[in-house]
């Protein structure tokens, strides 16, 4: 029996949750903020209830690594280093060389750093957080867990861009999606919950969080994804455009006097999605809060689920059909309002919500109404449990 930690790096953040294996229980959670800046907030949960905080500075990933590990003894989590024998790093680009999860090797470490212009602001972070545990943590098998390899099932038309061919050629310039691990893990719940093997089913999982994408699961493979070349397109976000005209960032550039299309490529990243039309927040809980007499609020909101529900009609159509439809991630399994009014948008394809079924957050649970032919689930993700099963998978 051993323990593993599963690791998600940002630019100035790092995630943690540690598991007992192989009885997948959680023993401890936590986070550090700020990383490189001044003040970094470190939060970890683990025991009965019990909680650690603190503000300092961090300079680095490996100075917060090196302070998560400490933590973990002095907390008495663990009572010696040797007892973490895995080690997973969630990692958002894949490109077309990783279909799936790898034990990281040095070639595999040089590849992530060839696919870092996939990812400019996620795969230095994840890259960062690789290399400081191993430098900690040298001897302990480590994997890498792709937010892309589940998508690598798409067909051609559905991956690829209608431009000259050669940039797929030269560049592999295409449609890689995002959110993977959560698709993985939420339509294996949802197979299991329909109580049918996920080959024989139908699915169109909504993963709605800060960063939303809406994914076709066909006979148990992504058929096609929301998410593009980066996670910037698709449907609009709480800071993120989605689908935007490329000939109207032009105008845009123009008419603001942008010079630099990386600052364009930041406002539509950082500044647009709920935040941008709405000028309240980026958080639907603040909108749904104004939205009675907040004009842009109300708009924000229904901007939102109009491109949900757009989304999912365009996948039902993709696979001739559905048998379940899917809420996932921070708004999906929280906001009661949003999953009843989509619903209720996509009751003409036999789709219904039972109000006293859906009211409730982050549960696991069945909210069809009795009549609907076509099943609603809530199913909260855990991509975390999918990194650490994966550590275990290929141990052996």
């Amino acid at each position: 029996m051993g323990k593993s930690i599963a690791i998600n790096a940002g630019s100035s953040t790092l995630k943690f949750k540690l598991f007992e294996m192989p009885s997948e229980k959680l023993i401890s959670s936590g986070a550090i903020d700020r990383i490189g800046l001044t003040k970094s907030d470190v939060a970890i949960k683990y025991g009965d209830g019990k909680k650690f905080h603190k503000t300092m500075d961090i300079e680095n990933h490996e100075e917060a690594i090196k302070l998560v590990l400490d933590k973990l003894l002095s907390l008495d989590i663990i009572s010696d280093y040797n007892e973490i024998t895995g080690v997973g790093h969630r990692v958002v680009a894949g490109g077309e060389y990783f279909t799936d999860s790898v034990v990281i090797t040095d070639d595999v470490l040089k590849k992530l750093e060839e696919l870092s212009e996939l990812a400019p602001l996620h795969e230095p972070a994840n890259i960062l957080g690789i290399k400081a545990f191993k430098k900690i943590l040298p001897n302990v098998i480590s994997v890498a867990v792709f937010d892309t390899s589940f998508h690598t099932s798409m067909p051609e038309e559905n991956y690829m861009y209608a431009l000259p061919y050669k940039y797929y050629r030269d560049y592999k310039a295409r449609k890689y999606g995002a959110h993977g691990t959560s698709y993985r893990y939420v339509s294996g719940r949802a197979a299991a919950m329909l109580n049918k093997p996920l080959k024989d089913l139908k699915l169109v999982v909504m993963h709605l969080g800060a960063g939303a994408s809406i994914c076709a699961i066909d006979h148990g493979k992504s058929l096609d994804t929301s998410m593009g070349f980066t996670p910037l397109t698709g449907v609009m976000m709480a800071t993120r455009s989605g689908d935007v005209d490329p000939s109207l960032l032009a105008y845009i550039m123009e008419k603001d006097g942008i010079k630099d299309v990386n600052e364009m490529i930041n406002i539509l990243n950082k500044k647009s999605g709920l935040a941008g039309v709405s000028e309240v927040s980026a958080d639907m809980r603040d909108l749904e809060a104004v939205k009675d007499h907040n004009h842009q609020a109300e708009l924000a909101r229904n901007m939102y689920m109009n491109r949900i529900v757009r989304y999912v009609g365009q996948y039902v159509a993709e696979m001739n059909g559905v048998d379940a439809i899917v809420f996932t991630a921070g708004v999906g399994e929280n906001d009661i309002g949003i999953r009843q009014e989509v619903a209720d948008k996509l009751s003409y394809f036999g789709i219904g919500v039972d109000p006293e079924k859906n009211h409730i957050r982050g549960v696991e649970r069945d909210i069809s109404s009795d009549d609907s032919t076509v099943k609603t689930l809530l199913i909260p993700t855990n991509e975390e449990l999918m990194i650490v099963r994966d550590i275990e998978r290929l141990r052996k």
